[in-house]
């Protein structure tokens, strides 16, 4: 009999694993169900390993494979959404959840969700109410608007604004404004959702008010403007103001809805990022609808916020799909904390973490480099090589295509590791780190990398970069 037909009799049973310190310890915070089946898939795992000749003999004492198994119990029972270190620099990455909330919005959240509240109760009435009430007002002030109302996201947004205006009819849009975004959001489909007949006019590059008279008939009921919030045409182009156009569509009695995307509220040319429209700009241009995030650079939670004239406004809060969309208490909460920062621009900029970070300049961010390199490099400096340098980044979640904005970064170049087994490394931690490999090494950017993390940082690269 051969060696590894022994060690098979010797595969330790699930009870006696159970049974092991390993997973004993593991009893309070796991239910048996899954510390079974984790002791089960080790027991897989070591018959596999025992079965393929060309894999080193594994070892199969109890307190070895028990505990494999508790290392399999612990990863069933964490979360799988949970937070991660962003070192990569992008403020608003979409695939890390956009903007980050500052801490009013947080504790709105918890207030309102630990409890019952007053979503859908009017205290002063004693009757039933509407839950985009809490917001609508504040929301008006800050932009200008007659009106507003607020969905889940900014596509949920224009899908029930196509719906309600323009649903069996036709919509005008530039051919220049057929933007796709992350996830595969493409205006064409959103109309097409929406039970709109798409006519576009002009061409990619240009398109003059005249492609648009020469477009509307009788069935025609709507033209959408899609601000490009996450590209730009250049060199040889031309593109109708919202102007031109509101005053083109309002002769013919049709509205106009403008999907502006990353929705601004506050001017951020102060601090050397390109100009953006705010919100209250695009309704001053008479704009009769406006759609846009609340995760974007308004630095709230995902929501979809429409605008505009009172009228329109109420015609989409009596579409049906208006119900489908609508916004829970715990976003509802962040996002009225958050829009209350902006009464007070300077405030916002002190507490909102999209606005704090764009406003942090290179010379800041070099200082906290000058900071943190002796301590990463006194803690990594037999592991790799740590440096300082210049560098970009951009805003990120389609906001502000053109911007880049400079700062300085730490660079680590592994000595014994590759990049790449570095990074997934940093993926498995147990509270995640996701960088940015450029030239070739790590760029620890400071901008996205919270203060209280660093030390949890510092640690996490230590172990990842250990052979």
């Amino acid at each position: 009999m051969s060696d590894r037909q022994t060690l098979l009799r010797q595969i330790p049973s699930i009870d006696r694993l159970l049974a092991a310190a390993p997973l004993q310890s593991l009893t309070g915070d796991c239910p048996h169900v899954l510390l079974r089946e984790a002791a089960q898939q080790a027991v897989a795992e070591l018959r596999q390993a025992l079965l393929d000749a060309s894999s080193d003999t594994p070892d199969v004492a109890p307190e070895t494979v028990a505990a494999r198994a508790a290392e399999l119990a612990k990863i069933a029972v964490r979360p799988s959404l949970r937070r991660v270190i962003n070192i990569t620099g992008t403020l608003l990455h979409t695939n890390l959840g956009r903007a980050p909330l500052c801490a009013t919005a947080l504790q709105a959240v918890n207030d309102v969700s630990s409890g019952y509240s007053n979503l859908e109760y009017d205290l002063d009435a004693g009757k039933r109410g509407k839950r985009f009430t809490h917001v609508e007002q504040l929301i008006c002030r800050l932009t200008g608007a007659e009106a507003a109302h607020v969905v889940n996201n900014n596509a949920g947004a224009v899908l029930l604004a196509l719906s309600a205006l323009a649903g069996g009819k036709k919509a005008l849009v530039s051919r220049g404004e057929l933007i796709e975004i992350g996830g595969s959001f493409r205006i064409p489909d959103i109309m097409a959702a929406g039970g709109t007949h798409m006519v576009e006019v002009g061409t990619t590059n240009k398109t003059h008010l005249e492609d648009y008279r020469r477009a509307i008939d009788a069935d025609t009921s709507l033209i959408l403007k899609v601000h490009t919030s996450n590209y730009r045409v250049l060199g040889f182009t031309e593109a109708v103001t919202g102007t031109e156009l509101a005053e083109l569509a309002h002769k013919h009695g049709l509205p106009v809805l403008e999907d502006l995307g990353s929705g601004l509220l506050l001017d951020l040319t102060p601090f050397g990022l390109p100009r953006e429209p705010t919100v209250r700009e695009v309704l001053a241009n008479n704009i009769d609808l406006v759609t846009f995030s609340g995760d974007k650079l308004l630095g709230g939670p995902q929501a979809g916020i429409i605008v505009g004239r009172k009228e329109i406004v109420d015609q989409l809060r009596k579409h049906p799909m208006a119900r489908a969309l609508r916004l829970d208490k715990m976003t509802l909460a962040a996002l009225e904390a958050t829009l209350q920062l902006y009464l007070d621009p300077d405030k916002a900029f002190r507490e909102l973490p999209t606005l704090r970070l764009l406003a942090t300049s290179a010379d800041t961010l070099k200082e906290r480099c000058e900071q943190l390199l002796p301590r990463f490099t006194a803690t990594l400096g037999d592991l790799a090589d740590i440096t300082m340098t210049k560098a970009t980044a951009p805003v990120g979640g389609g906001a502000l295509p053109l911007a880049e904005m400079s700062g300085w970064v730490l660079v680590c170049q592994p000595r014994s590791l590759s990049l790449n087994r570095l990074a997934g490394n940093l993926r498995q931690a147990e509270v995640p780190v996701i960088g940015r490999i450029q030239d070739d090494q790590l760029y620890i950017d400071p901008r996205t990398l919270a203060i209280e993390d660093e030390e949890l940082l510092l640690q996490t690269l230590k172990d990842a970069l250990t052979p």
